[in-house]
């Protein structure tokens, strides 16, 4: 297991290496000028050409390159050229936000979609079948800014049931004092009931659509396992053997089938990370996604580059997390390392 991830971590390092390379080649083709978005429509061209000067953007690009990885390898994503505030903070702060939401949002789905999918699977063309099916369907076709949008207008605007979508906490309460920066838990620390309850009410909307974004894929994917499993042949020997439906479906079948679903829920997961910006902007959410995109769009290299590096990183260890999982259930993968 041991020699499994340590491969693993090995073909890391050319993956981290290539996404550095790339940001930085893609961040610089980008259309528009830092230097004159900053300097103003007003300012001169002399003017433009020493802020050019003062951010380094004069320089060669192979001599940006070197300085940037210098950078990199002192921990120092540069400085953010909106705020004024260094990357690394920046991102430290908002990551635990868009944490949260993710987190959320992929255990909501989890405890839906395995369970929709195990009964589907084991009542072919009943009801909860349909439903399935009805469910995958929708979640797959609704792009999830669009879901975001419509769940704001009916819970928010047309029935009043959810509070304004603008940010983590209601106006009216402050942020609790930072332990983890998951705003349900350092509530609870801090026994602070009244602000829990508006962090959990500011979460369930954007929480909802994240999950029915990402409910359909593991649906599908736990359907169509359970299927082919239940349909093998040590199954039927089970069942053969006089063992009740319940220990066929839990010890036998739902085991082996995992193996497929934890590697759906690992693609899930980087999808979630991506749709993850938009339900940021639909949501006012103030994490790392809606911190790229503003970054974006005033051309701000730097926290571009810290965001697509760190969901690089998230992603890798996501990747190493699935391995041990693979090797937790299926003891032949530990072998194989």
């Amino acid at each position: 297991m041991l020699t499994m991830i340590g491969k693993r971590l090995m073909f890391a390092i050319p993956s981290l290496i290539g996404v550095v390379i790339v940001t930085f080649l893609l961040t610089r083709a980008l259309p528009g000028d830092p230097a004159a978005y900053f300097a103003g429509p007003a300012a001169t061209k002399e003017a433009v050409e020493q802020i050019r000067k003062k951010l380094g953007l004069d320089k060669p690009l192979i001599e940006q390159f070197f300085r940037y990885t210098g950078d990199l390898a002192h921990g120092d994503f540069g400085n953010s050229l909106t705020t004024g505030q260094p990357v690394a903070a920046e991102i430290r702060n908002r990551l635990p936000a868009s944490a949260e939401l993710t987190l959320l949002g992929l255990i909501v789905s989890v405890v839906i979609a395995i369970p929709l999918g195990v009964l589907a699977a084991t009542r072919p063309g009943s009801w909860v079948d349909h439903l399935c099916r009805v469910t995958t369907t929708a979640g797959v076709s609704l792009p999830v800014f669009f879901t975001g949008l419509v769940l704001v207008y009916v819970f928010y605007f047309r029935l009043g049931w959810s509070p304004a979508p603008l940010g983590r906490l209601d106006v009216f309460y402050s942020a609790p004092p930072t332990v983890t920066g998951f705003y349900l838990i350092d509530t609870l620390i801090a026994r602070d009931l009244e602000a829990f309850r508006s962090a959990l009410s500011q979460l369930i909307l954007p929480a909802t659509t994240l999950a029915i974004f990402s409910l359909a894929p593991i649906a599908r994917m736990t359907r169509a396992s359970m299927l082919a499993v239940l349909s093998s042949e040590f199954v039927r020997t089970a069942r053969a053997s006089g063992l009740s439906p319940a220990t066929v479906i839990v010890t036998y079948a739902f085991r082996n089938a995992m193996l497929p679903v934890i590697t759906t829920l690992s693609m899930v997961f980087s999808f979630l990370l991506g749709a993850n910006v938009l339900v940021e902007k639909v949501f006012a959410w103030p994490g790392i996604g809606s911190y790229a995109v503003e970054a974006l769009i005033s051309s701000d290299f730097a926290p571009v580059q810290g965001f697509v590096l760190t969901m690089a990183v998230m992603y890798v260890l996501l990747n190493l997390v699935i391995d041990i999982l693979y090797g937790v259930i299926d003891p032949r993968v530990r072998l194989e390392g």
